[in-house]
């Protein structure tokens, strides 16, 4: 087993913003991702896509930031900004937005297990946001904003659950970890001007101020797992 010194990680909560990043202070886990092999489906469609690539999906607050950090890790062929977890079909950016559906912003994974394995996936997630926040990432409150991974599968469960009490038993924050585990039902991608935002509007207020500081320590603590 991988043993990582979370102490290692020195992402900081920027006051005032959304899609915060936690300090850490502890060790991590890493164990085999054995995951079941998923055929691609985005909105429960199936998708041309290798076959044997998998899916994991989380909402940690503004997809525009989750969406960024992930399409740079090694082993992800693909990251799509969207809705899950809400009752509304075909939902919009304005519907989500109103809090009202039930749907978190949430990014879809496509990853290959030979090159990255999803308790790397759960490490990321978990070391980019803030867990502790009850429906709120900075200055981004609501449900659609909540902490939480939609497993695909048993394995994947297990896995998020065993995670999720390692970092509860070893204390990393002061308040309570409020990331739901819940099964995954169907996926809605965003809106096109939402798919590779930042890679689009780089120099934007938004993308220069929050989301290219957060890629830049990223890329110092992952250095070794960048594409």
């Amino acid at each position: 087993m991988k043993i990582l010194l979370w102490s290692a990680f020195l992402f900081a909560i920027v006051p005032g913003v959304a899609c915060g990043i936690q300090n850490l202070s502890s060790e991590g886990m890493q164990s085999e991702d054995t995951s079941l092999t998923i055929t691609k489906e985005i909105g429960g469609k199936p998708m041309d896509g290798k076959a044997k690539s998998r899916l994991a999906t989380f909402g940690s607050g503004c997809f525009w930031c989750t969406e960024a950090i992930f399409k740079r890790l090694e082993g992800v062929d693909e990251v799509v900004s969207g809705y899950c977890g809400g009752s509304v079909d075909h939902p919009t950016y304005e519907q989500v937005s109103a809090g009202t559906t039930g749907h978190a912003e949430s990014i879809q994974i496509t990853y290959d297990p030979a090159k990255v394995a999803y308790d790397d996936l759960l490490e990321v997630f978990w070391k980019t946001h803030d867990p502790t926040t009850k429906n709120r990432q900075g200055y981004d409150v609501g449900p659609q904003y909540r902490s939480v991974i939609f497993y695909h599968n048993a394995d994947q469960k297990k896995l998020a659950e065993s995670y999720k009490m390692r970092l509860e038993a070893e204390g990393i924050w002061n308040r309570p970890i409020v990331t739901e585990i819940e099964p995954f039902t169907k996926f809605w991608p965003a809106e096109s001007y939402h798919q590779d935002y930042y890679d689009n509007n780089p120099t934007k207020s938004y993308c220069a101020v929050v989301i290219t500081p957060k890629i830049e320590k990223f890329k110092k603590i992952f250095k070794d797992r960048l594409k």
